[in-house]
């Protein structure tokens, strides 16, 4: 018989908040609105909390259970692997988050030409005694003409390339099922608060539209912040969130950026600090 090291006792005795794997790339399949699932690539990171009587956790472990519980990654497979996670290892609290770029495809608004756009989405759960919750993310790129630079130049306005970052929070129905909140959802409310989207495939008369049409709504990042956050406020699908706009401004050698966190949300960090 080998040793178990991991299983020696810690003189130190101090609780280890997150121990685990990360940078893991896995083949999975997510939800996908219009098709009902997309095959993808994740970045997989997997933890769980260590009692401070041990020395470490088992990590061949988190491979183990991802080989044999990660084929779909949704909201409702999600929390029986997070079971699995606490279970095997033991542990009081376990977490896992799964980044992926997700595809959809794109018309342009003149021409109506076509083409696959990729979006940086993630969902990510934790379980402990308290329940699971469950986060759907996405990072969207978006197009944002300053209102200032419009409404002080004889001519033109300057633009930039901006990023709305939305994290929702899912709601659970008396079920026990999570609420359906896609990925399309959030990403359509990201790029409705912008002066407008960014598309993969552009003609002469489509960059002519986007160009006037993101000059006819010009919006600051604190604009772009409150427009998503009314929206996700009035969802009835999503619990707490977090909202943030961030421009790579053309013209000052800084990004500006603005937030909005939603009172759960407020609560959720309170209560996770004071653990």
């Amino acid at each position: 018989m080998l040793e178990d090291v991991q299983n020696r006792r810690d003189h130190r005795r101090l609780p280890i908040d997150e121990v685990g794997i990360t940078g893991i790339r896995y083949p999975v399949a997510v939800p996908d609105r219009e098709h009902g699932k997309q095959d993808t690539i994740a970045d997989v990171t997997m933890s769980v909390d260590l009692s401070p009587e041990l020395k470490g956790t088992h990590m061949s472990r988190f491979v183990e259970i991802l080989s044999g519980a990660a084929a779909e990654v949704t909201p409702v497979t999600l929390p029986v692997m997070l079971g699995i996670l606490r279970e095997r290892l033991a542990a009081r609290r376990a977490r896992l988050e799964f980044r992926f770029p997700y595809f959809l495809c794109r018309a342009a608004p003149v021409t109506g030409e076509s083409a696959l756009m990729d979006y940086q989405c993630w969902l990510s759960g934790e379980l402990d005694d308290s329940g699971v919750r469950l986060t759907l993310g996405v990072r969207v790129p978006v197009t944002s003409v300053c209102p200032c630079s419009k409404a002080i130049s004889d001519y033109g306005a300057h633009n930039q390339r901006a990023y709305i970052t939305i994290r929702a929070c899912l709601e659970f129905g008396e079920d026990g099922q999570p609420a359906p909140v896609w990925a399309d959802d959030l990403i359509g409310i990201a790029e409705a608060a912008a002066s407008c989207p960014v598309y993969p495939l552009l003609k002469r008369p489509d960059e002519r539209h986007v160009t006037m049409r993101a000059y006819d709504h010009p919006a600051f990042v604190e604009d772009m912040v409150r427009a998503a956050a009314g929206e996700l406020a009035a969802h009835e699908q999503i619990g707490s969130f977090s909202v943030e706009a961030a421009s790579e401004e053309s013209i000052h050698n800084h990004s500006a950026f603005a937030r909005i966190v939603s009172q759960q949300q407020r609560d959720e960090y309170t209560r996770t600090a004071g653990q």
